[in-house]
């Protein structure tokens, strides 16, 4: 990649921190602290603030949090022109986009299919040379998704006529594919918060109602207002034309919640859009559907582990005596290896296992229960006030097998465990289902995991391994 080719970035250490290690504590700990309303189904759409970190980036990490259960490896961004005015869109074509966790690379297959549609699509360097609304987006995509391929546009033309022309186009180039939508928008400026407050109400109706029309006349009305309206418009139709049935607000805040001053605010809202009916059919037409295998636990036995789990995680919480273990019977004393995930309102709140069991199996789950609520590296430590909400899942696992051909697997019943020299990753069978992988996406997600090129399975160096699991 030519460096005189790529974007550098305008806003590191003024709009967010310059330091790669500074920047990445910085999102870490707003994602942290945000516990969106989870949404059941497919995630389509995304609805940021592009304000500074110190003042949006709250706000913006509660949507961004829902992504550590949605796997995405293509990002098509929507911001608004904040500097340059020009007709139709930019798209910008070169190298990629710089922060200071490297170089997002380009989607260059969608881009060329967004250029090849009549929809008022070109380059124009000075939409994106000082343009704030879209890079702001990037930090925290690289900390939530690692790698991923970018479609970074900016609008000129806002009216409703465009959005709908740009709507279409972005929902044809999308279509049959897997890509995040993401519209980049503030709310109203500059009144008091109580104003401020009355206006966005307006926008988050709108929004909860998933009615891009009635937003557009209640913006022409002067009703509500969003410099990022076209985006926010746009992306909303688009996602509807991919399958979107559901938006919802998750976060709403303005400046003055961070600085006090309530006399001239700028409001803030996160929003997913999201089809809530592809869960639900999948689960009508295959009610007896089931991830992973029967292992001949008994359901008193299951009961137990579920129990002991969560009382261990308790006992740690209140610095009381952990339950004992010296009453195993059946497969409770058998070793076996066995992940534990914990979820708190829909959302990933840990999830640490072992392979291989080298002890009786309770054990394996007593220890793993602390270490996905205490130890996971991803999240702060679990707090005694998250216990009421959390909810615990157990995957016993059976033996690793390597296999020679990707065909051997079988999605709905095989995780992956994928090893190349000291590098390794895995990921249970709930991941591949939970995230309607096809069998070349759970090997490339497998290989991400690992910290591999996704092509990296196809390497005759590379191990492949299979296993099942009991999922309770």
């Amino acid at each position: 990649m030519e460096a005189e080719k790529v974007r550098e970035s305008v806003i590191a250490g003024t709009w967010y921190p310059g330091l790669p290690e500074k920047l990445t504590r910085e999102i870490r700990g707003y994602l942290q602290q945000a516990h969106p309303q989870a949404v059941t189904g497919r995630l389509l759409g995304l609805i940021v603030p592009h304000a500074g970190y110190l003042y949006s980036g709250g706000v913006a990490a509660h949507g961004y949090r829902l992504l550590a259960d949605h796997h995405f490896d293509r990002v098509l961004i929507v911001a608004p022109s904040h500097r340059a005015h020009f007709p139709g869109a930019s798209i910008y074509h070169l190298g990629g986009y710089r922060t200071p966790l490297g170089v997002v690379p380009l989607d260059r297959d969608l881009i060329e299919r967004l250029f090849k549609d009549d929809a008022g699509l070109a380059f124009r360097p000075q939409a994106h040379a000082q343009e704030h609304s879209l890079e702001i987006q990037l930090p925290f995509l690289q900390v939530v998704l690692g790698e991923f391929k970018l479609t970074p546009i900016v609008m000129g033309d806002q009216s409703l006529d465009y959005c709908r022309t740009l709507a279409a186009a972005i929902a044809s180039g999308c279509r049959d594919q897997r890509v995040l939508l993401v519209a980049s928008s503030d709310l109203s400026h500059y009144h008091s918060d109580r104003e401020a407050r009355r206006l966005d109400r307006q926008v988050l109706e709108c929004v909860d109602a998933f009615d891009p029309r009635r937003l557009a006349e209640a913006l022409d009305e002067g009703a509500c207002e969003a410099c990022g309206a076209g985006p926010v418009i746009t992306v909303m139709l688009a996602a509807r034309e991919l399958g979107a049935d559901r938006a919802k607000v998750l976060h709403y805040a303005n400046s003055g919640d961070i600085t006090g001053d309530r006399g001239g605010v700028v409001g803030y809202m996160a929003a997913v859009m999201y089809q809530e009916t592809a869960a639900e059919s999948r689960d009508q037409s295959n009610p007896g559907s089931r991830v992973g295998v029967d292992l001949g636990l008994a359901e008193a036995e299951k009961d137990t582990l579920r129990q002991l789990a969560r009382d261990t995680i308790r006992a740690r919480l209140d610095r009381t005596t952990p339950p004992r273990l010296d009453s195993l019977t059946g497969k409770l004393q058998e070793p076996c290896g066995a992940f534990v995930t914990l979820r708190r309102r829909g959302e990933l709140r840990g999830c640490i296992g072992s392979l291989v069991g080298r002890g009786p199996l309770a054990e394996t789950i007593r220890d793993m229960a602390l270490q996905a609520a205490f130890s996971d590296p991803r999240f702060a430590p679990l707090t005694a006030d998250e216990l009421a909400d959390l909810d615990l899942e157990i995957s016993v696992l059976t033996p690793l097998e390597r296999i020679e051909r990707a065909e051997q697997i079988q999605i709905g019943t095989h995780g992956l465990y994928i090893k190349k020299g000291y590098r390794s990753g895995l990921l249970l069978p709930q991941v591949a289902t939970e995230n309607d992988w096809d069998r070349d996406q759970f090997l490339r997600w497998t290989c991400r995991k690992a910290g591999l090129a996704e092509d990296a399975w196809t390497d005759p160096d590379t191990e492949i391994h299979v296993f099942s699991a009991d999922i309770f």
